[in-house]
Order: C-alpha cells, then sequence, then structure tokens
C-alpha cells in the first residue's frame, strides 16, 4: 500500500476512540512527520533492501514439496480466508474498508537512544511501525495481492495474499525474525507524546515454507487518555508467495485467531497454487 492522505476508513464509538483503537486520518503533515523521523538512520541490509520496490522478475524453483504455480489476480482472491476460516465471532467488511485502516497509535519517531546499536536498529524499529501503519510488512507485492479484512468488536483482522520475489520476501522473514531482539523495548514521540512500544516473538503453526510471528505492544495518551493497542503478527512463505495476518486492538490477544488463519490460510494458498479448488471451511476448530 503506497503512502498517501489516509482517509477516514471506520467509524468507531466514543468510548472506543478513548480507549485508542484509533482509524488515524493521517494528513499529510502527520505522514511527512513519519517520513522526518526516520530520515538520517540507516536501516540494517535487509531492511534496506526491503524499503525500495521489488522488481518484477521469473519465478525462481520451488522447494521440494512446495507448490509451483504462479499466482494470478483470481488465484489471490480464492486463496483468502472467511470468517468461518478463523476463531471467534469475527464479520467480514467490505474490502474498501480494510484498504483504509489505519491505527493512529502506531505513527511517531522511533528515540534512537533507546538502542545500543543506534542508527541502525531503530531505522529497523521505525520501518516496523512504519509497515504496520501501512499495511506492507513484507515490502511491495511483485505481482498478484489480495486482502480481506475482518472486525469483532474493538479489534481488527487483515489478511493479505500476494506475489513476491523469492529473495525479497526471504529477507523481510529474516528482518522479522531480528525483531524481538532489535526491538525488544522502544520509545517513539508523536506530536509531544511518548508511546512505549515492546516486540516479542509468538509461535505459529509448521506451515509452509518459512514463517515468522510477532506480537506489538504499543502503550500511550491518546488524547489525555492512556490506551494500549496489541496486535499479533504472522507471515508465512510459500514458494515465491505469502500470507499476512495482522490482528488486534485494544480488546488484546488474538493470538488463537491468527494462528487459526495460519493454520488455513497456507493451506488454501498451497491448493490454489497447485491447481485445487480449497477445500470448504471448517465447521468447527481443533
Amino acid at each position: 500500500m503506497t503512502r498517501r492522505t489516509v482517509r477516514l476508513a471506520h467509524v468507531l464509538s466514543s468510548t472506543a476512540l478513548a480507549a485508542g483503537a484509533l482509524l488515524a486520518t493521517a494528513a499529510c503533515a502527520q505522514e511527512d512527520g513519519r517520513e522526518a523521523g526516520a530520515a538520517g538512520i540507516s536501516a540494517s541490509p535487509a531492511a534496506a533492501r526491503q524499503q525500495t520496490e521489488s522488481p518484477t522478475g521469473s519465478p525462481t524453483g520451488s522447494p521440494s514439496g512446495s507448490p509451483t504455480g504462479t499466482l494470478t489476480e483470481s488465484g489471490a482472491e480464492t486463496a483468502l480466508i472467511t470468517a468461518a476460516d478463523i476463531e471467534d465471532d469475527w464479520t467480514q467488511v467490505k474490502d474498501t474498508e480494510a484498504e483504509n485502516w489505519h491505527d493512529g497509535l502506531l505513527i511517531g519517531k522511533v528515540d534512537v537512544s533507546d538502542f545500543l546499536s543506534a542508527k541502525t536498529d531503530a531505522a529497523d524499529c521505525q520501518r516496523l511501525m512504519d509497515s504496520l501503519f501501512d499495511d506492507d510488512l513484507l515490502g511491495r507485492p511483485s505481482g498478484a495481492n489480495a486482502l480481506r479484512g475482518f472486525t469483532e468488536g474493538d479489534s481488527r483482522l487483515l489478511y493479505q495474499v500476494a506475489a513476491y520475489d523469492r529473495t525479497d520476501v526471504q529477507d523481510s522473514l529474516d528482518w522479522m525474525a531480528e525483531l524481538p531482539q532489535e526491538c525488544d523495548q522502544f520509545t517513539m514521540t508523536e506530536n509531544g507524546e511518548k508511546r512505549t512500544v515492546q516486540v516479542t516473538e509468538s509461535s505459529l503453526p509448521s506451515v509452509g515454507d518459512a514463517r515468522e510471528g510477532l506480537r506489538v505492544t504499543v502503550r500511550g495518551p491518546v488524547d489525555g487518555t492512556e490506551a494500549t493497542l496489541t496486535l499479533d503478527v504472522a507471515a508465512v512463505r510459500v514458494g515465491d508467495n505469502a500470507i499476512t495476518v495482522t490482528a488486534g486492538g485494544t480488546d488484546g490477544d488474538e493470538d488463537d485467531s491468527v494462528r487459526s488463519a495460519v493454520q488455513l490460510g497456507t493451506q488454501r494458498l498451497q491448493d490454489v497454487l497447485a491447481g485445487k479448488s480449497p477445500a470448504a471451511s471448517p465447521s468447527q476448530f481443533d
């Protein structure tokens, strides 16, 4: 998703807004401020490669046992999960609504002084926060791309399926694997308000060719009221393609929903790449 002036995507109750489950209207000044916050900070080699658009190239061979089909736009749509594929009582929203979801608590300039490795680690943490806001955790797709959004109370779940260059998407997964150490806890500032961010590793089902899971917790004031945003994030590579799941809000833990989305979503993608019709959604979970 390109950086652009963000339109208000989803209106929450005033109570939810006070709790900090913000959908930022992120005006140009905020976007410019965030860009300026990252300026002058050199990211790690893996992060630097991902900050530019991945070139579209010929697909490379898949590892033994991986599907070898090329992901098409219709295939990406077919590979998307439904509300029946994830635990709890999620409701699917319109794609145009999900495309414009943005949480204001994710905006801010990372404080370089929090890091022993200073600018390099700070840049990786800045990239994490910016990519969570922009919904491009694995970088820009090089091919087909589809997404679907779900809501449950004050929580949201965004599910994406996309084709990438193999090297770029694996670099992104390698970068994610380092974040719990590089960005275990840091501070960022937006409009004079300080927010504390914690990043921890989360476990995922053993699916796909490679996978990484994170939990990102942001604590800070929103309009004078302390709020906590918790996001569970997962990415799974299947050949040159990947699924990405981001779920959370002020309600907190969405780990079970993310795990079920990863488990069933990976199988759907593998079926599509193998030229099969994905299995019907389960009626219950184990």
